[in-house]
């Protein structure tokens, strides 16, 4: 008897950790959809995929647009009947070096639009189909920029953001019960387009640990900020 691969699917992966996320976990044998606001690009990514051997589908996704996330949802249903896996990646940090009393309210709104709301409403979307099914997995990326246990004054709205990631992890992991596991982890600081080339970490170690709470055991944790295999303070 053959076992019906899981489908998984990961925001903002057109480049770094998602995209090195979407290609760990197509070697791992899951069907994964790569979703990108570019469409241009996210094919671009599929196909540099598929040149590698890898089969992965692309799907269009603005997380900050609700019925982007709607249409999204009809996609997938259409296309693949369910969603077994979701990634949370897609975010953004737009105030790094900026003082919490001087920056501007619409920084701030459009860093808790993408980096918060856009993956409350995939939750919304795509969790109560897991918990129907009795099996689900939700990853979301955050950073210790987000730990209330060490938080300075680094990019206000985007540690904010985090920090309200993890508190929306802790609620999804609550009404995903038992059978979906709803976890948050920190990648470190990355050689990306966001984390810069003097970055100390690889892009494929800052999607390991993303990669295996994604794939977690049915007895795997739920609830939990997670950085290297390990959990870490809140």
């Amino acid at each position: 008897m053959t076992h019906e691969p899981k489908i998984a699917l990961v925001t903002g992966a057109n480049r770094g950790i998602g995209l090195e996320i979407v290609r760990q976990l197509a070697r791992l044998g899951l069907q994964v959809i790569l979703t990108a606001r570019d469409a241009t690009k996210g094919r671009q990514a599929v196909q540099h995929l598929k040149a590698d051997g890898l089969e992965v589908g692309f799907l269009e996704l603005d997380v900050t647009d609700a019925m982007s996330v709607l249409a999204l949802k009809e996609k997938v249903e259409a296309r693949y009947e369910r969603l077994d896996v979701l990634v949370n990646n897609a975010g953004i940090l737009l105030d790094e070096g900026e003082n919490v009393l001087d920056v501007e309210p619409e920084t701030v709104r459009k860093t808790l639009e993408s980096n918060l709301i856009g993956p409350w409403l995939l939750c919304e979307a795509f969790v109560p189909g897991m918990v129907r099914r009795k099996y689900g997995r939700v990853v979301n990326i955050s950073s210790t920029a987000g730990q209330l246990s060490s938080m300075g004054g680094y990019a206000p709205a985007y540690s904010v953001s985090k920090a309200a990631l993890n508190a929306l992890t802790r609620q999804m992991a609550y009404a995903g019960g038992k059978h979906v596991l709803v976890n948050t982890m920190c990648p470190g600081w990355v050689r990306t387009d966001m984390g810069g080339s003097g970055a100390p970490r690889s892009v494929e170690k800052g999607a390991e640990t993303a990669v295996w709470l994604a794939t977690l055991p049915k007895d795997g944790p739920t609830g939990g900020f997670f950085r290297d295999k390990k959990a870490i303070p809140w």
